[in-house]
């Protein structure tokens, strides 16, 4: 059963979430209470919830569960990865869905800077007014070195800018795995992530703005569970340069020892509650 975390860092992370000092880095979890406005069903999150549904339901071979990118590429290589693409599309770009709690409550604090891994849309909403800077992850594209596609917003919309022309003062929104606005863009297939991982570890994933912002931050680590390997390097190589004693939190209610020695070797101190807990614990008010 999860643990309420202790009241020093129940009083600490907003106002450290506020201040830009602590990073949240949003999994699947903060999804939990979302459901659609047309018929009451889970927004698929999790990467056994996304091979669900884009099987209509049905589970795939033991070997394509394992993991959301496992079962995309076999789609990809039987249909084309344009099958995927619409799928992930119909799910987050055309369908409606209920605000998560989290993310609500993180909409009141006004994150300086969010790292967000799942492919909804809800934080952009959260900023819709705001000036802000987005960071949508992309692979296997022509014509660029870069694995990302950067957006500025003037509370207005979206518009497409050079790295160079960003004012690093602005909130900035991370979605690496991409996201369905303002251009459908997504890292779903292994041979996505291959790609991806290959150019964030070469430095080509991020912009250069973005990698001096994160020096020293600490990170808040919500609804993300880390016993996937592919996730733990998107992880490690995104927090690179974080602080120090700790480099963060991670709410992982219920860890397996393979998630306690990661936390343990990135220096991440783990709290035995989930992003429920937060919230239910006077955090939010």
């Amino acid at each position: 059963m999860p643990t309420i975390p202790r009241t020093d860092l129940l009083a600490a992370w907003p106002s450290g979430l506020a201040d830009g000092s602590i990073v949240p880095y949003l999994g699947p979890g903060v999804l939990a209470d979302v459901t659609s406005l047309a018929d009451g069903r889970r927004i698929p999150a999790t990467s056994e919830q996304l091979i669900l549904a884009m099987n209509g339901g049905r589970p795939m071979a033991p070997k394509l569960m394992y993991e959301f990118p496992r079962a995309a590429m076999n789609v990809e290589l039987k249909r084309g990865r344009g099958a995927v693409t619409r799928f992930l599309d119909a799910t987050y770009g055309a369908s409606q869905w209920t605000r998560a709690a989290l993310h609500d409550w993180l909409a009141r604090l006004c994150p300086p800077c969010v790292i967000d891994i799942n492919r909804d849309t809800q934080l952009l909403d959260s900023y819709a007014a705001i000036p802000h800077l987005l960071i949508v992850g992309c692979a296997r594209i022509g014509g660029s070195d870069h694995r990302f596609r950067l957006y500025h917003s003037a509370g207005d919309g979206y518009r497409e800018i050079p790295p160079e022309s960003a004012d690093p003062t602005l909130p900035v929104l991370l979605k690496p795995m991409g996201t369905a606005r303002p251009v459908a863009s997504y890292v779903a297939s292994d041979a996505d992530y291959v790609d991806y991982i290959t150019e964030l570890m070469g430095g080509f994933a991020l912009p250069a703005f973005f990698k001096a912002r994160r020096r020293g931050k600490r990170y808040l680590l919500l609804g993300m569970r880390l016993d996937r390997d592919t996730e733990r390097m998107i992880l490690s190589n995104l927090i690179h340069d974080a602080a120090a004693d700790p480099a963060g939190w991670a709410l992982i209610a219920g860890a397996n020892d393979k998630e306690r020695r990661f936390c343990q070797r990135l220096g991440i101190e783990l709290v035995e509650a989930d992003a429920a807990t937060l919230l239910a614990n006077g955090v939010a008010a």
